[in-house]
This record gives structure tokens, C-alpha cells and sequence, in this order.
């Protein structure tokens, strides 16, 4: 895997607690962002200069979120943008990716997951094509076939348990929340303030668990899994 670079990062957000939180949050990652306190000087920043990614607020004084955005996209700028708003109403959502966003999360939010989707979004943007075989240890996956091996075993997996796999697999190395789990492997875009995914993980690393190999799903307290060989 390569090793992590630091990114540049553009936050438009008016509330400047909030914007000095999130730069403090992301500064150990090595990322460097950069604040602007309004939507106009949000818009001719993220026009006018090369950013890795652009989180924008919703509600800013001067250019609303939605309409600061649809302008980027209208001038053919493709920088991935997150929102990162109060408003967390579905039709909110909605509206945010509808206007060209990639990703949207609500306040209050984890430093944590904000990495994590951050992170999630740049390897989207990759120009690298999609791996068919993915291989993390002794575990092999099989994206045209859906056939999943460990250490030469197959191991028969539900449609949904398969998907959950998959997305964990497609972010091995990187740590991936409950929520980004619910929203690519669910299709849920709210809360169902059920143990889910909870269930799910456990009974995927039931089948997963092969003695003496080691452990493949990790939790990490806190945050979210992630799939990697740590020994």
C-alpha cells in the first residue's frame, strides 16, 4: 500500500469554532486545511485553486452551499465536494447530492468518520481500474464470481454479508463507519437505530475465522472496522 499523503483541503464554514475544530481534527492525518468564512470567498477560492477536496457547508452567509456548488460544477470543476451541514433531513441530503455533491455528513460528527469519508473519497476519485480479485492475507475475493476463499476453504456468504465484505475490501486498510456501512451497503441514508451492522460483522467474522490464521476484521473503538492483516 502506499504510504498516505497529506491533503490539500479547502472548508468553507462560517462558524469559525467549527472550522478551527475540524483543521486541529484533521492536522495529525497530515492534511492542510484551509478556511474560508463565507460563501463568495468559498467560491472564488475553490475556483481559482487546486484542492484534493472541497468541504462546504450548507447554510453560509453570502452564497448559500447548494448554490456555491451548482457554480463549480457549471464552470466544469470536478474537485470531490462534502457537505458537512446541520441540515440532516433526508430531502437535505438529496438536494446536497443532487447538486453535485459526493458525500454529505451531519453535525455533530466524529473526526473520525470526517476522515474516514475523506479518505473514502479520494481513493473513489482514483483513476486506477476496479481490482476483479482481492487478496488481503490468506483471504481471496472473487468481485465477477462473488467466490470467497480463505487459505484454500470456501466460504459460502449471504448476498448482503458478500456486499458487506466487499465494501470492506474495497477500503482495505482504512477504517469505514457504521454509517458509511449503512449508506453503501444498506442504502440507508438515516439511522435505523438497529444493530445491523453490528450482526452482520459478527457473523462475517464467524465465517471468516479459520484457525491458526489471525483475525481480519478489526474494531476500532471508537470510529468503525476495518479489514487488514495486522500481524
Amino acid at each position: 500500500m502506499e504510504p498516505r499523503r497529506g491533503l490539500n483541503i479547502l472548508l468553507i464554514e462560517d462558524d469559525a469554532r467549527s472550522a478551527e475544530l475540524v483543521r486541529a481534527g484533521l492536522a495529525p492525518e497530515g492534511h492542510a486545511v484551509t478556511i474560508a468564512p463565507d460563501g463568495r470567498t468559498g467560491l472564488l477560492r475553490a475556483g481559482g485553486e487546486e484542492w484534493d477536496v472541497v468541504i462546504v457547508d450548507r447554510m453560509l452567509p453570502g452564497l448559500d452551499g447548494l448554490g456555491l456548488l451548482r457554480m463549480l460544477r457549471g464552470a466544469g470543476i470536478a474537485t470531490p465536494v462534502l457537505f458537512l451541514t446541520a441540515l440532516g433531513g433526508v430531502d437535505d441530503r438529496v438536494a446536497g447530492l443532487r447538486a453535485g455533491g459526493d458525500d454529505y455528513l451531519v453535525k455533530p460528527f466524529a473526526i473520525a468518520e470526517l476522515s474516514a469519508r475523506i479518505a473514502a473519497l479520494i481513493r473513489r476519485g482514483s483513476t486506477k481500474p476496479a481490482a476483479t480479485t482481492i487478496r488481503i492475507a490468506d483471504l481471496e475475493i472473487d468481485r465477477l464470481t462473488h467466490r470467497v476463499t480463505r487459505a484454500g476453504r470456501s466460504i459460502t456468504l449471504k448476498p448482503r454479508e458478500y456486499a458487506l465484505l466487499d465494501y470492506l475490501a474495497r477500503h482495505a486498510g482504512e477504517v469505514v463507519t457504521r454509517t458509511m456501512l449503512l449508506e453503501d451497503v444498506w442504502g440507508f441514508h438515516f439511522d435505523p437505530q438497529t444493530s445491523v451492522v453490528e450482526s452482520h460483522i459478527s457473523r462475517l467474522r464467524a465465517k471468516l475465522r479459520t484457525s491458526p490464521e489471525p483475525e481480519l476484521i478489526h474494531t476500532i473503538r471508537g470510529a468503525g472496522y476495518r479489514l487488514a492483516d495486522e500481524t
